[in-house]
């Protein structure tokens, strides 16, 4: 048995078997990412629909996932390879792809006006190895890495990527514990730690999808962006007004179809009430 130390579950995972995430397993009592090249999706998309839009907007980027998550989210719209039980089989159907591979196909996509890679879909932190290994490659070629993650891991995953990730758009889906406990079985305090280090060390848009009766108070939107625009560099200098936010719309899906899609003009008033402390706040899927 081994410790897994990439997220707040710490997981205690025996030889041969896997962590909660689904994603890493203990082979001769260590822990290595299963998933390690293992790609279940591979796209050539908007940057803005990472959502990106204020780094090299108009860009398109290579976007690739792999399988397994360390969240719950019953409206998960990827659950095909994020922590169903079609998920959990992922590891025998996932194509394998070397990091050079991944990083040469990136390379050939320059002409479509591809400007490199992101690490999407599923959970990439949960195979953040992999993530490194082909991230480095990708920069060596001269191209970019995005990476749009949940933002639920420790500050040394963080670090370890750091050098090699120029963007990302980070989960912040909600600002209480409840919400991020009891709903979605992660840790608000680990995502808080994550993106109050992340924004000093690479470009920084967050997204905040609202789920009618969950996160969808006026209050909550102005405690959450209330943290964000109070958010400081290394000298102290607050710089958390400048933070895009992303206000998305609730669809049912997955085990969540018990209710309806977040009203429109729900998610505009929210946008405004962001807009009381941020500058950049964009709503999507309305």
């Amino acid at each position: 048995m081994a410790i897994c130390e990439v997220c707040f579950h710490h997981c205690d995972i025996p030889e041969r078997r896997r962590g909660f995430c689904g994603a890493r397993t203990c082979v001769d009592g260590r822990v290595i990412p299963e998933n390690y090249g293992k790609i279940t999706a591979l796209a050539l998309d908007p940057i803005e629909k990472k959502p990106l839009r204020r780094f090299h907007p108009g860009s398109m980027i290579l976007s690739v996932g792999s399988y397994g998550c360390n969240l719950r989210c019953p409206f998960c719209q990827n659950h095909g390879i994020s922590w169903s039980s079609e998920a959990m089989g992922c590891a025998e159907r996932a194509e394998t792809v070397t990091p050079q591979a991944l990083a040469e196909t990136a390379v050939k996509l320059v002409p479509r006006g591809n400007l490199g890679l992101a690490f999407t879909y599923n959970e990439p932190l949960v195979g953040w190895e992999f993530v490194r290994d082909t991230a480095t490659l990708v920069h060596e070629a001269g191209l970019m890495n995005v990476l749009v993650t949940n933002g639920t891991a420790t500050l040394p995953v963080l670090e370890a990527l750091a050098p090699h990730i120029d963007a990302m758009n980070i989960d912040l889906k909600g600002f209480t514990k409840r919400y991020y406990t009891r709903v979605l079985g992660g840790s608000l305090d680990m995502v808080k730690a994550f993106i109050a280090r992340a924004v000093l060390l690479c470009h920084v848009e967050l997204t905040t999808l609202i789920v009618p009766g969950e996160n969808d108070s006026e209050d909550e939107m102005r405690a959450l962006t209330g943290w964000v625009a109070g958010l400081t560099d290394e000298e102290g200098h607050t710089i958390g007004r400048q933070i895009p936010l992303h206000i998305s719309r609730f669809f049912p899906r997955f085990r969540m179809k018990d209710r309806e899609a977040t009203e429109v003009r729900r998610v505009h008033r929210l946008a405004e009430v962001a807009r009381e402390r941020l500058d950049y706040v964009y709503t999507g899927n309305c």
